[in-house]
């Protein structure tokens, strides 16, 4: 049952990169950039999800590929390909973003800090996919921003929290952005 729900946060992500896919004529460099970047990132969880789901076979680099593709492109870099003047039609990031600026680089900036412990510890497995990697169960997900839960603290230190966890609160953070800064297209 714990599976559901990467799968359908991989979707939700996926599916708002292909749906943001526009013809490069009809966008600026800088939108064409970013929306390539975001496909970038939805393939990248794609991959990681269907590691961690046993769909596709362990592979190191692979996974560790993933990991850097997400932590490459969140953080200042996320932060960056979002200039003030580059939201609206044809995009669909919000102008939220420039009035939520220091949240929106929070969100950006806890991406990256999971997705580099993510990456750590994909050196740590070169074979496969260990049970410390793995979820216990009973762990909290956790809902709102940043990791916080209503009421409890931000999340422990990523570089102790197992890979699949770290996965899955990823996918918060991206369902998260996507919900408070993206226009919901049909």
């Amino acid at each position: 049952m714990r599976r559901v729900p990467v799968i359908a946060a991989v979707i939700v992500v996926a599916g708002l990169a292909a749906r943001s896919a526009l013809p490069e004529t009809a966008v600026s460099p800088v939108v064409a950039e970013r929306q390539a970047s975001m496909k970038a990132m939805a393939s990248a969880a794609k991959t990681i999800s269907g590691i961690f789901d046993g769909k596709m076979a362990y592979d190191a680099v692979a996974f560790k590929e993933a990991a850097e593709t997400i932590r490459r492109r969140s953080g200042s870099a996320m932060v960056d390909a979002f200039p003030a003047g580059s939201f609206g039609a044809p995009s669909a990031a919000k102008a939220e973003i420039e009035q939520s600026r220091e949240e929106f680089a929070a969100l950006a900036l806890h991406l990256e800090s999971l997705a580099t412990a993510l990456s750590d510890a994909a050196d740590e497995a070169p074979n496969g996919i260990t049970e410390a990697m793995r979820m216990k169960p009973g762990m909290a997900m956790g809902s709102s921003l940043l990791g916080k839960r209503a009421g409890g603290a931000a999340e422990a230190d990523p570089s102790k929290m197992p890979a699949e966890h770290l996965f899955h609160l990823m996918l918060q953070d991206c369902t998260n952005c996507h919900a408070k800064f993206r226009e919901k297209r049909q």
